[in-house]
């Protein structure tokens, strides 16, 4: 059964490694307890409603770099683009038709013209200059990426396809433009191809329309091409290969339910991974485990029995889902997410202090805090991210929205999303891109209100922010222009 699953992973029918062999594991037969439910619409929902707290504890600073210490500089100011949402738009006609029309184009024309597609996706939510030519700029994108006729094409190719998954809800983008992709990552000549290609991927099965079934397929997948170094899939001990498995299955993770089963042998795994010579291989297997060992305390239902058990903690109803009225104001342990806790923590904690002069000051200062952090989620996943910082890292959206990042599913989302679109992260919440707004919520302000200014602009000021309003009191545009 597991041999049969890997080959439909890749699709290719390729015989494994020696060492990817010696890695196997029965995590095949665990899939069978589990209940997945095929969705055909996007498929990332937000794992809470809002985030209903007072947000004047600080705020995300500009100088952040990708990691739990300090999120990317996402929200850098107002004026992160400076072409107009309407200079982008007849750009990105303009630019469509060219790559349509393929006939007599170079790959330097093609690059040019991916690169100018990628700038205005990011840059804008622009779903309705799409709407129609989908499938036709899938199919473009396509045979870019099995050409493979230089690599910077390519790579700009699979951006350009996994753009337009978060930017225009299709639920057929995933079954359209997952064979090619598995055979990308699997036969690829280039690993940096093979890891945008995984990052591409993580964001179809998302929001693409994939159900539950394919998402947890794509992470047995994710999952051995860590367990095996990245032999798997013939990118032998790439640490951008394994890097980017690794941040693609925490990504979706967090779209999972329920990852009892799959929870054991994945933490085994990424305590593997923590033997590592590169540190962002290692700081991305511990945030998993920090995130699976998170995943096994959900809120208290009305079934549950009625305990005091330790296991609990009262949370305020108004941090509750707002979807789930059910749900009592506790968090209740499920299950033990690895069978040897006491070896996780020691791992975990012996690296949030790790001593050697093979590594320099900002790489250890890093790793420090990091893990530091992810022992805290360890020794207690009700604490969710702690940090330094964890109580000042909030994302806001100009003046309209905030979003404290308390929970290692948040970070998970945030840094994919914030992969794909950089600093146009703004404006596609601003914009009312609802797939990026339904994964990660935020408190909307109404338009007009005073919001928090820049951390810049209030420098040297006592600000006090306002309690806002739930994103429900502003209209959005959904990409999905079909549902009407």
């Amino acid at each position: 059964m597991h041999e049969d699953l890997r080959r439909r992973a890749l699709e290719s029918g390729k015989t494994l490694s020696n060492k990817a062999k010696s890695k196997q594991s029965s995590r095949g037969s665990s899939r069978g307890n589990s209940a997945p439910n095929s969705r055909s619409a996007s498929r990332i929902q937000s794992r809470d409603g809002s985030d209903d707290e007072d947000f004047d504890k600080g705020n995300l600073s500009d100088d952040t770099t990708q990691s739990i210490n300090s999120i990317d500089a996402l929200l850098e100011t107002d004026d992160i683009n400076e072409q107009t949402s309407d200079a982008a738009r007849q750009e990105l006609n303009d630019v469509i038709s060219e790559l349509l029309d393929r006939k007599g184009s170079s790959h330097k024309s093609r690059e040019d013209a991916l690169t100018t597609y990628v700038k205005c996706l990011t840059s804008h939510y622009l779903a309705e200059v799409l709407y129609g030519r989908v499938q036709d700029l899938l199919v473009a994108f396509g045979r870019s990426i099995k050409a493979e006729t230089s690599e910077k094409e390519t790579t700009l190719a699979l951006r350009a396809m996994a753009l337009t998954a978060i930017t225009f809800a299709d639920g057929s983008i995933y079954d359209t433009v997952a064979p090619s992709l598995k055979r990308t990552i699997s036969d690829s000549r280039s690993t940096s191809v093979k890891a945008a290609a995984i990052y591409t991927i993580g964001i179809c099965v998302s929001f693409g329309g994939a159900g539950d079934e394919e998402i947890l397929d794509v992470m047995t997948f994710f999952l051995e091409i860590a367990s095996s170094d990245g032999a798997f899939i013939d990118a032998d001990d790439s640490a951008e290969v394994v890097t980017a498995a690794l941040n693609t299955y925490g990504f979706l993770a967090t779209q999972v339910e329920d990852i009892e089963q799959e929870s054991e042998d994945a933490i085994a795994t990424f305590l593997d991974q923590l033997d590592a010579d590169d540190i962002k291989v290692q700081v991305s297997a511990g945030e998993n485990i920090a995130l699976l060992y998170e995943k096994c305390y959900t809120p208290r239902e009305e079934d549950d029995e009625s305990s005091s058990s330790s296991d609990e903690e009262i949370i305020p109803e108004d941090e509750l889902p707002h979807d789930r009225p059910h749900v009592r104001s506790y968090l209740v342990k499920r299950y033990n997410p690895y069978h040897n806790t006491h070896e996780v923590i020691d791992k975990v904690t012996a690296l949030a202090s790790l001593s050697t002069k093979s590594m320099n000051r900002r790489d250890k200062k890093a790793l420090h805090q990091s893990f530091a952090s992810i022992a805290l989620t360890v020794q207690d996943p009700r604490l969710g991210l702690q940090s330094n910082n964890a109580s000042k890292m909030v994302v806001r959206v100009h003046r309209e929205g905030e979003m404290r990042v308390d929970k290692w599913w948040k970070l998970m989302r945030l840094n994919a999303i914030r992969r794909l679109l950089g600093g146009g992260f703004v404006n596609h919440y601003f914009e009312g891109n609802k797939q990026v707004l339904d994964a990660l919520p935020m408190i909307m302000r109404g338009i007009g209100s005073s919001g928090m200014p820049s951390p810049r602009k209030m420098a040297g000021h006592n600000h006090k922010a306002q309690k806002g309003k739930y994103r429900d009191v502003r209209r959005f545009v959904s990409g999905d222009l079909t549902a009407s």
